[in-house]
């Protein structure tokens, strides 16, 4: 039998984990948690491989608003109200990102020009557009799907892209001025082994829609499914080839734009009409 001692270490391990759980949610979202007694900044960076668990507390809660809101409204009401909440449920903390990213990378010509730009809170032309845009190719998708379908979509999306995102800090190295960093523990790389352990949460996303909703996942062919996939990462592949030959590396701005690129197009895959061939 384990000692004691052995069981204690397991509580405290779980008690850690739970600690860094809450600091994600915190750095993610306004969403409020307990307060730390004695914060230590390694926590965050730390915390980031419980990123696409806290993409499935937003998915969830999008999905539930939106399904209320089809309940009185037509899908197209439903889709902005349910893209409104999320907005204010983070903070627009990736929207903007994007919005930086786009301002940056469009307006500035040497790497340093973009990161001075990528730091002004001011927003520019590229930044409206590329935000714009965003939001109206969300909101244009999830109505162009069937209600069932656009729920397990926003749970799904909301998933994947966080892990799709955190994954450029395992393959890229931190790219910006570390004095300037909004968050200087995230310019910090991700273990494989903790980015593995990440895609743990999309597994249960996967299995928790197919178990609550099993007529729908049926619904969505696996063409669907497998360009969703192949979109989500082609588009991370591109925001990891762009930061790198841009900024030589990744930073939070580029963090927030994968994932709001990555969630765009997994719902572009969903919302496909395939025929089979």
């Amino acid at each position: 039998m384990p000692s004691s001692s052995s069981k204690l270490s397991v509580l405290q391990r779980l008690r850690y984990e739970a600690r860094l759980i809450l600091v994600a949610v915190q750095f993610l979202t306004r969403i409020s948690v307990p307060s730390f007694s004695h914060y230590d900044p390694q926590w965050l960076h730390q915390s980031s491989r419980y990123f696409p668990a806290v993409g499935l507390l937003i998915g969830l809660l999008c999905a539930s608003v939106f399904w209320l809101s089809s309940l009185l409204f037509i899908p197209l009401v439903a889709a902005v109200i349910s893209t409104a909440f999320g907005i204010k449920l983070t903070g627009a903390f990736h929207e903007d990102g994007l919005a930086d990213s786009c301002d940056g990378l469009g307006g500035g010509l040497t790497r340093e020009r973009t990161l001075e730009i990528m730091k002004d809170s001011r927003l520019g032309t590229y930044g409206v557009l590329g935000l714009v845009s965003a939001l109206l190719l969300k909101i244009s998708l999830l109505t162009a799907m069937p209600i069932p379908v656009a729920i397990v979509a926003l749970i799904i999306g909301h998933t994947a892209s966080r892990l799709f995102c955190i994954s450029l800090l395992t393959l890229l190295p931190y790219g910006g001025e570390i004095e300037h960093a909004k968050a200087k523990p995230m310019a910090q790389q991700l273990t494989p082994l903790q980015a593995i352990c990440s895609s743990g949460w999309l597994m249960l996303a996967i299995t928790l829609v197919a178990l609550v909703f099993p007529n729908t996942m049926q619904q969505i062919g696996i063409w669907q499914w497998l360009l969703a996939l192949l979109l989500g990462i082609g588009a991370t592949d591109y925001m990891r080839r762009l930061l790198r030959r841009r900024l030589d590396g990744y930073t939070g701005d580029g963090l927030g734009a994968t994932q709001q690129l990555s969630e765009i197009a997994i719902y572009i895959g969903l919302a496909a009409s395939l025929p089979l061939i």
